[in-house]
């Protein structure tokens, strides 16, 4: 199977859901043995990839606050600034996370538990185009 590379358009710091566009992803690419896993990799340093709750808004917000008051942006020993007082404190919010995931395939779907959901998330403040990659590795 080929190489998709899916393009979130961001709009600041924040989880963006992506479960929608890999489901879709996966239907286009499914063949008749309906299992396998599905590879997730962000080429980027200042986003990442997670699995969280995806269906209470308020679980997303408690996660943005927990990185917030994990890496803020005015720690004293921050050098690292070229692109904004932002710039260090996303590559440290980006370690904390994941840059690939890998989710099985069973069936035809995403072995997501029921309230989960997959989430590009964002930690530079201006927008951005955003690259995730998917591949399949089918029984």
């Amino acid at each position: 199977m080929s190489l998709i590379t899916l393009e979130i358009n961001t709009n600041g710091e924040n989880f963006y859901e992506i479960t929608p566009q890999a489901s879709s992803a996966l239907s286009q690419q499914l063949p008749d043995s309906k299992s396998g896993i599905m590879y997730l990799y962000v080429p980027h340093t200042s986003c990442a990839l997670t699995i969280t709750e995806a269906y209470d808004p308020t679980a997303v917000h408690d996660m943005k606050c927990f990185l917030k008051q994990i890496a803020p942006e005015n720690l004293h020993f921050i050098q690292h600034t070229a692109e904004g007082k932002d710039d260090s404190p996303s590559h440290m919010k980006s370690i904390l996370l994941n840059h690939s995931l890998h989710i099985p395939i069973e069936d035809g779907k995403l072995l997501l538990g029921t309230w989960q959901g997959i989430f590009l998330t964002e930690f530079r403040a201006n927008k951005h185009i955003r690259k995730v990659y998917l591949k399949f590795i089918f029984d």
